[in-house]
């Protein structure tokens, strides 16, 4: 299948603020492939390199080394950012502006033409599950609407790939299974699901494949299945014993 990412021999270093050390490595080496259509999930712990991988793929961060592309297009070209949907992992939204507003903003960025402009909007309200409250204001939102609204936003623009930073961070079990039932229903439209979490059971559940980070290094990839039978062991125990946690 084409790939819609393709990441090869990625390095990249920052400043190190600690005494005696010029720089950090973020990420070391990393080569990676995402196919069109498929759930990719980054699984690893804080600081393995997640969320500084997904920002060179949305040109944020420059590689120091390497290569990156999306589409087959240079991620430092600004014309390979525009078929991206993207949710950070933190969002802030104006407190006086309800959904319909946001995306009307939004839509206005990306140039969506008046006329398609309404529709796009009832069209992702729906697919978010948010149509009912389309007219409240977002800081009346709970935390798990507040990311659905920002999942709405990530799509205004009909992009063919998700990168989505922790979009189940801090929700509760209803807000985390409506999030993944949101991903399902994108891959059955064929969308390209690039996304980060701590979550292992929400990475078992819609993702093709994963890949576990550690310390900026890509230590296993493939479906959940054939990594754990190549460790004999379930993935909970794969990730403990990849990222070097050692049980008592």
């Amino acid at each position: 299948m084409n790939a819609v990412v393709e990441i090869k021999d990625l390095r990249v270093e920052y400043p190190s603020r600690e005494l005696g050390q010029k720089t950090k490595v973020a990420v070391n080496g990393l080569t990676l492939k995402v196919s069109a259509g498929e759930v990719f999930g980054f699984l690893g712990p804080n600081g393995a390199g997640k969320t500084t991988t997904m920002n060179v793929l949305l040109g944020f961060v420059n590689p120091t080394s390497g290569s990156a592309s999306i589409f087959g297009v240079d991620v430092r070209e600004p014309i390979a950012r525009q078929r991206i949907g993207y949710l950070p992992e933190l969002t802030y939204y104006y407190k006086f502006l309800n959904a319909e507003e946001l995306l009307r903003f939004y839509a206005k960025i990306f140039n969506i033409p008046k006329s398609e402009r309404e529709k796009r909007i009832d069209d992702v309200l729906k697919l978010v599950e948010l149509d009912h409250a389309r007219t409240r204001l977002i800081k009346t939102y709970s935390k798990g609407m507040q990311q659905r609204a920002g999942l709405a936003q990530a799509l205004i623009n009909d992009p063919d790939l998700l990168i989505l930073d922790e979009p189940t961070s801090g929700l509760d079990p209803l807000g985390r299974m409506k999030v993944r039932e949101i991903i399902q229903r994108l891959k059955e439209r064929g969308k390209t699901v690039l996304f980060s979490s701590h979550e292992l059971g929400e990475v078992e559940t819609v993702c093709d494949r994963i890949g576990i980070l550690c310390q900026g290094e890509l230590r296993a990839e493939g479906r959940v299945a054939d990594i754990t039978a190549q460790h004999q062991t379930n993935l909970e125990r794969v990730f403990l014993k990849i990222v070097g946690y050692q049980e008592a």
